[in-house]
C-alpha cells in the first residue's frame, strides 16, 4: 500500500511525496530498499532533509490496565540538500539497514497480526512533515524459522503474537521493545502449561531465544511464568526439533522445581542465575494481558509447523483490520496536528 500525502505544513500548492518499498519481506539486520517520489509543487523547494522513520504499534501494560501506540525504533537520513522545481518529479533511491531485533511480522506469507510501518518526513524550507507511511513486512531468519518450525513439528500451535513496551532482564535487548510468539502447548505439556511465549533477540552473532512458560494454577494455586533463555548461532543445527524439545523439558523441569522451592517458602532458586531472563517492566501474575489480532483464534498448524493456516478467514481480517486502522489512527494524528498550527 502507497498514497501520497500534501505537505501539509507547506499548504496547498506544495510538493507531495510517494515512498515505495522493494517487493517482498525484509529480514530483520538485513537491509530495506525502495525509492522516495517526489514531485514539486506550484514553485521552487528547497529539500533540506528526507528521512525515514520505522514505527511499530506497541502494547504498554500499566497499573491500570494497558494501551497500545506507535513507536519510532529508528529513523534513516536518506537524502536532501537540493531544490526542488516547479512540478519537477524526482525519485531518491535509499538502501537502509533493519535493527537484528526488527519483528517478524509473517510466516510462510501469512501475517502475524504485528503491525510495522516506514514513515517518510521532510524537512522543507525550516518547515517538518511526515507526508508518508507504508507498511513494511518482514520475515524470520532461517534460525528464527527453524525454530518455529520446529515447534510445530512437536506439537505447539500458533495463537498470538504481539508487541510488548518493556525490557527482559538478563538480556542483550536494544529495541524498547520485544515480540512475543504466543503459542498453544502441545499435547504432552497441556496439563503443565496453559501456553508457551517465544521471544527472538537477534544479533549480528547469533541469536538470543527467551522462552516463557505459563503455568496452569490450581485450585489452591495461582499460575505463575518461568523465563528462560538459551543463545543459538545463525547457522543451522543438526536437529532442530531434538534441541527444541530440549529446551522446552529444561523450562518445563525448572518451572517444576521453583514450585517445590516456592511451597516451601524459598522463593525462586534460579533467581540471579545467566540464563534466566526476568521483564524488567511487569511481571504477570497469574492472568495475562491481550494480545493483538486473532487473540482467542483458533489457528492450525500444517505440515509445514507453525506455517500459520486461515480458520475461515478471520485472522487475516483482523490482520487488514489492524493495519487499516494503524494507519488511519496515524493520518488522523497528523491531520489534527496541522489544524492546531
Amino acid at each position: 500500500m502507497v498514497f501520497k500525502r500534501l505537505l501539509g505544513s507547506l499548504g496547498v500548492g506544495g510538493p507531495t511525496v510517494d515512498t515505495v518499498l522493494d517487493l517482498g519481506p525484509a529480514l530483520p539486520g538485513g537491509t530495506l530498499s525502495g525509492q522516495v517520489h517526489l514531485k514539486g509543487g506550484n514553485a521552487d523547494f528547497d529539500i533540506d532533509l528526507i528521512t525515514l522513520e520505522l514505527v511499530a504499534r506497541v502494547e504498554a501494560e500499566h497499573e491500570d490496565g494497558e494501551n497500545e501506540g506507535g513507536v519510532v525504533f529508528e529513523r534513516f537520513t536518506v537524502g536532501g540538500g537540493f531544490r526542488l522545481g516547479e512540478g519537477e518529479y524526482r525519485s531518491v533511491p535509499f538502501r537502509i539497514s533493519l535493527p537484528w531485533e526488527s519483528p517478524v511480522t509473517e510466516l510462510h506469507g501469512q501475517p502475524l497480526g504485528i503491525v510495522l510501518g516506514v514513515r517518510t518526513e521532510l524537512a522543507v524550507a525550516g518547515a517538518k512533515d511526515k507526508g508518508d507511511l507504508d507498511p513494511l513486512a518482514i520475515g524470520p531468519l532461517p534460525a528464527q524459522e527453524a525454530i518455529l518450525e520446529a515447534l510445530g513439528q512437536l506439537g505447539f500451535g500458533f495463537r498470538s503474537a504481539d508487541l510488548e513496551f518493556g525490557h527482559i532482564g538478563g538480556t542483550g535487548q536494544q529495541l524498547p521493545f520485544y515480540q512475543e510468539i504466543e503459542l498453544t502447548p502441545a499435547p504432552p505439556y497441556a496439563h503443565r502449561l496453559n501456553e508457551l511465549e517465544v521471544t527472538f533477540l537477534a544479533h549480528p552473532g547469533g541469536l538470543e531465544v527467551v522462552l516463557e512458560a505459563d503455568k496452569r494454577g490450581g485450585m489452591f494455586t495461582a499460575g505463575h511464568d518461568a523465563l528462560t533463555r538459551f543463545t543459538v548461532p545463525h547457522g543451522a543445527a543438526e536437529d532442530w526439533n531434538t534441541l527444541v524439545d530440549g529446551w522446552i523439558r529444561q523450562l518445563v523441569e525448572r518451572r517444576a522445581s521453583y514450585d517445590a522451592h516456592a511451597s516451601y517458602g524459598h522463593g525462586d532458586p534460579y533467581a540471579g542465575h545467566g540464563h534466566d531472563a526476568h521483564h524488567s517492566h511487569d511481571d504477570h501474575h497469574g492472568t495475562h494481558h491481550r494480545s493483538g489480532p486473532g487473540m482467542g483464534t483458533a489457528v492450525a498448524a500444517g505440515a509445514a509447523g507453525l506455517a500459520v493456516g486461515v480458520v475461515g478467514g478471520i485472522v487475516a481480517a483482523e490482520v487488514v483490520d489492524e493495519v487499516g486502522d494503524f494507519f488511519d489512527d496515524e493520518d488522523e494524528d497528523e491531520d489534527e496536528d496541522e489544524g492546531e498550527d
